[in-house]
């Protein structure tokens, strides 16, 4: 199974791409905004497959950027830790335990949010690329 749920990310990402863009290039504006991971830049032991995931979004949003129209701006937003219930629903307490130790140091959704909200607040001839947001303590 691993793998599978990073599979169906990517080709959802796809999709919405391309039920998006002819609807952006008849308007000639809009703006994509994909959520990454900060798993896109560094592959972490355990995470290869999760990391590998997170890249391709990277990567698809970033050649979509440089091969669409000025007018349709493309942005990649790679969060680190962010607050979860994530280790709620693991079952290993092995895994569940190193995943509450691993979320210790998180930001809120909101911060993710606020991030989105710069990037599409911007002038229609800005284009934010990419921008990071991890806790401060995360290194």
């Amino acid at each position: 199974r691993a793998g599978m749920d990073e599979e169906y990310v990517v080709c959802a990402l796809l999709h919405g791409i391309a039920a998006s863009l002819p609807h952006f290039k008849r308007q000639a504006s809009g703006h994509f905004v994909t959520v990454a991971s900060i798993g896109a830049h560094e592959v972490v032991a355990t995470g290869a497959v999760y990391c590998a995931s997170k890249y391709a979004a990277w990567a698809i949003t970033e050649g979509l950027r440089l091969e669409s129209d000025p007018s349709i701006r493309v942005t990649t937003i790679s969060p680190g830790v962010v607050e979860s219930e994530l280790a709620d629903s693991i079952s290993d307490p092995t895994a569940q335990e190193a995943m509450r130790t691993y979320r210790a140091i998180s930001i809120p959704a909101d911060a993710i949010a606020n991030a989105i909200s710069y990037a599409i607040g911007q002038p229609p001839d800005v284009d934010v690329n990419e921008i990071i947001v991890r806790p401060a303590g995360q290194r």
